[in-house]
This record gives structure tokens, sequence and C-alpha cells, in this order.
């Protein structure tokens, strides 16, 4: 059955009309979609792909592996990696997606798994904008259909008045769907998506008729484990996906590159100017996070007390980002220990009364006692008292 398309496809060439002022192109945009932002990545690999491709892929399994994790292509064309961490990770991942089962990414929160699902879907099918966003809040229509009820009440079911969800779309176009935060969704929603994963179907009894997938169609959720008992999947869901949890990055330089690199992404989409050398307060970042979060010193001498909060790697990225901010509009554009204080200080204490507690505790008992980092306990002191 098709199914009628309600907006432009990205790289389709047309503009989204933005009201007022003259139309957005997707260069302009706040935060381009990995197909636009690595548009030239992504058509150099094409190019350089003579590797055998599933239905519908816009890449092989291998070059989809290349874009997420980076690599040097003949050419000379360098593929920057959009994910640090084990290979194999990748390979499943993107391995399951040729398959006929959906892939879900496990996590705790900050371990980049939409941002893996946004570039999956934008090397496999060129287009990560068919998301539907888990709230506690999503109801079923926005994962089967919808309905336009002018033309329901003026023409009752029809196709014209039916409007197809992402999975819909995704199904009728043989693409990659994706669904954030599954254990947010209420439990009988997502039990819907136990038929259009097993039976590759989704019926629409009020037309009598149903949307069957085509080759290329397939599905990836992302989940926080912190969510477990919220709601939780069913056995019968669970078992339509191949499960792949992403780990915290291993070591505390991978973290750091993590950061460094983010960072500069976002620096250039706010066009804040780049620092002349900020990895010494990206690595302090990293380093007060991880010890909070292991509960342990990086030295393993010194037993620390972990905080309320996940202080995850995109936490860490958001704290260097918005220090960086600081340094450019009211500093001179070097990021020091005080454009950084006050954001680690939001990260930290969540719980006004315990989570302020265990950072005094770190403050004193490590920060204090490290050499070369009197700048920055000073700092930390200042905002904290």
């Amino acid at each position: 059955m098709p199914v009628p398309e309600t907006i432009a496809q990205p790289g389709s060439g047309v503009e989204t009309d933005t009201g007022p002022g003259r139309p957005q192109t997707a260069a302009e945009a706040l935060r381009p979609h990995a197909e636009h932002a690595f548009a030239h990545e992504l058509a150099a690999l094409a190019a350089a792909d003579d590797r055998p491709r599933p239905a519908r892929w816009r890449l092989s399994p291998w070059a989809v592996a290349t874009y997420l994790l980076g690599g040097t292509l003949p050419d000379g064309t360098v593929i920057t990696p959009k994910y640090v961490g084990p290979r194999r990770i990748v390979e499943v991942a993107v391995t399951t997606l040729a398959t006929d089962r959906a892939l879900l990414l496990l996590g705790v929160p900050g371990t980049a798994k939409t941002w893996v699902s946004e570039h999956l879907a934008a090397a496999v099918s060129g287009d990560s904008t068919l998301l539907v966003q888990g709230t506690a809040g999503t109801p079923e229509e926005a994962i089967r259909y919808g309905w336009n009820y002018a033309r329901l009440l003026a023409h009752g079911p029809s196709r014209d008045a039916l409007v197809p969800s992402p999975v819909m779309r995704a199904m009728s176009r043989g693409a990659t769907a994706r669904v954030e935060e599954l254990t947010r969704i209420p439990a009988d929603v997502q039990d819907t998506l136990i038929t259009i994963l097993s039976e590759k179907t989704l019926p629409v009894p009020e037309l009598g008729e149903e949307v069957q997938a085509v080759p290329g169609f397939n599905l990836i959720a992302t989940a926080n484990d912190r969510d477990r008992g919220v709601n939780e999947l069913s056995s019968a869901l669970r078992r339509r996906f191949n499960t792949v949890v992403l780990p915290l990055p291993a070591t505390a330089e991978d973290e750091v590159d993590i950061v460094a690199r983010r960072v500069e992404q976002l620096g250039r989409s706010l066009r804040l100017p780049s620092p002349p050398d900020g990895v010494d307060e990206i690595r302090r970042v990293v380093t007060v996070f991880r010890e909070l979060r292991d509960g342990v010193t990086a030295d393993g001498r010194t037993r620390v007390k972990s905080p309320s909060g996940t202080l995850s790697t995109a936490e860490a990225i958001s704290v260097v980002t918005g220090g960086l901010a600081l340094a450019a509009h009211f500093g001179d554009g070097v990021l020091r220990p005080a454009d950084i204080a006050a954001g680690i200080l939001g990260a930290v204490v969540r719980d006004p009364a315990a989570d302020r507690v265990v950072w005094q505790e770190y403050l004193e008992t490590v920060v204090r006692e490290r050499d070369g980092w009197k700048d920055f306990y000073r700092a930390c002191r200042e905002v904290s008292a």
C-alpha cells in the first residue's frame, strides 16, 4: 500500500519554509542531520565502496562500519570517527541491520546511543529523520498511523486522510526507522511494534488493508538501562531485537578524545572561536567525572563517594562547551578552570543535600592535594561557596 509523504526528504534539494524569513537550507541548520553534516564523507565512501550492499542500502556493511569508526580511503579522504569504542560492537550492530532482526542499543545515559543510531540510519538509508521520540506520553499513533480529522470527518476513512508514522514511512520506502528511549514509552504502545517486527506488516483495519515492509526496512531502538522497571520491554518484544550494549569509554584518553572532537563540532556550529589549547581543561573535566563515577581516584589509592548523577561523557561535553562559550564571550578566549567550574558543579550536585557533601569531600580530599590543580581548586571553591 503506498503511503502519502508529508515532508520533503533529506537530500531532495527541497528547502524548508521557515515562515516570515527566507527558506532554510540544511547548511544553515543549527544542528544539521548526520546525512547533511557528513555528506562529503558519505559520498566519498559510496564512490569507493565496491562491496555488496543489502537491498536499498546506500553503502555496504563494511563502508557503514568505516563511516562510524573512521579511516582513510584510497583517494586520501579521511573519514572521521563518529564512535570511539570496540570495533566488534559496531560490526555486530551493522550486521544486525542487514538481517531481519531489529537493533536495540542499550546503555547508561551518555554512551552515545542516539548519536550512533542517527549515524547508522544516515549511512544505511541516507535519512536519519524517520524518528519516534519516546516519552511517557507517546501515543500509539506515533508508531502506527494517525488521521487527518478534517478529511476523516468530511470523507470517512481513506488513504488521503491517513497520516503515516515515521515507522510506516520507513516500511513503505525500505528505510531505517528510529525509536528513541523505547523504555519510556508505555508498555501497551511498545507492543504495537511486535507485529511490525515479526510479520513485517502493519494492518490498517479501518481501510481493510495493510502496509507490508519492503526490503531494506529495519528499526533501531535505544533504551537507557537506568530506566529498568519504568516500562520494561515484554519478553515478546525483546525477542524481536538483537541487543547491543554500548559501554562507557574504556580509558580516560578515549573519553578525552571523544569530548574534544564533539566540542570542536559543537563550537563550529555555534560559531565559537577555537581555544588556543583547551585539552588540559578537557582532561581535568574527564578525570573528575571518571573518578566520581568509579568511586576511586585514577591512581587507585583513594576511595571517593559517587553522586546521584550519571556524570556521562555527554555531560562532560556539555560542561566543556559551556566553558568554551564563557571563555569566548566573557574571557580572553582561553579555556580556564574558572570557565568550567560552574558547569562541573551543576553536573555533580543534582541532589542539593547529599551531592553537595560528596562534592565538598572530593574537593578537599582529592582536588586540593593534587599537583597542578590549585587554580582549579580555587575556582571550584569559589562557585561552591
